[in-house]
């Protein structure tokens, strides 16, 4: 039989794109990236602030008071600029001290206490979810948050954040023995109004989601934090991670996990 050099390169030429192809396609896939999520509490009686964490480039959740003078016209706004509007929702405190209009107490019956949880829920339009302001008393008793995870799961269509203001928090498990999406907070940004702590506490943030996956930050309507976001946000692409919706951050952090204890069955 007589040889054809020219078919035989070309042969070889084809068997070896189909050896290197599966390299080549692996070179050309970006590295994964990782993700965070924020959170901004507080919102609600200041408009300027209410406007200025709506400003911030990228989907940063804004969490208002129930009973904020501002908390209707600014959780529009937010939603508008496609922002998830998140209930700050006041619980009782370990310490002394006046409460918070809209708190959930300790010293509720059942009935108040899903009375006042429902009343909060009904202030805010557009809402996707609940985190705790204060807390650090409430938290750590479990027949109470079962009550706030049965009125969420009457509800339908809420998440829920442990803003973790105490390591004695119940919160979070017991919205996962409810079913309700649910993650913890891992960082606060601004415990320290000090914009060199703040920029610490986001390098912390980032270096959590590097290692992890996942991380979520909390942090307040100070001029030091949202200096700080307008700043380091739209340089995110730079460290390889995304700022994604909580309720986005809920479902990657719980990619792979089966579904009865996933916590999304929204």
């Amino acid at each position: 039989m007589v040889s054809h050099p020219g078919r035989t390169v070309t042969a070889l030429a084809a068997l070896l794109a189909l050896l290197l192809a599966p390299l080549c396609a692996f070179a050309e896939t970006p590295a994964a990236r990782h993700s965070i999520a924020l959170i901004i509490d507080d919102l609600g009686n200041q408009r300027a602030q209410g406007d200025a964490v709506i400003g911030l480039p990228g989907p940063v959740a804004c969490a208002f008071l129930p009973q904020g003078h501002h908390s209707d016209r600014l959780a529009r706004q937010a939603h508008a600029f496609n922002k998830e509007v998140m209930l700050h929702l006041p619980m009782q405190a370990a310490g002394e001290g006046p409460a918070t209009p809209g708190e959930l107490r300790l010293d509720m019956n059942r009935r108040a206490f899903l009375d006042t949880l429902r009343q909060g829920i009904e202030t805010l339009p557009h809402l996707s979810g609940i985190n705790n302001h204060r807390g650090s008393l409430l938290t750590r008793h479990p027949g109470h948050m079962a009550w706030l995870m049965e009125g969420l799961r009457e509800r339908g269509n809420l998440f829920f954040v442990d803003s973790r203001t105490t390591a004695a928090t119940v919160a979070e498990q017991l919205a996962g023995e409810f079913g309700i999406p649910n993650i913890r907070r891992k960082v606060f940004l601004d415990n320290e109004r000090d914009s060199d702590a703040i920029d610490a506490q986001f390098r912390r943030l980032l270096a959590l989601a590097r290692r992890d996956g996942t991380a979520l930050g909390i942090g307040h309507p100070y001029p030091e934090t949202l200096a700080l976001l307008q700043q380091e946000l739209p340089r995110l692409h730079e460290y390889n991670i995304e700022l994604v919706p909580v309720s986005r951050l809920i479902e990657i952090a719980n990619r792979g996990t089966p579904t009865w204890q996933a916590s999304l069955s929204r």
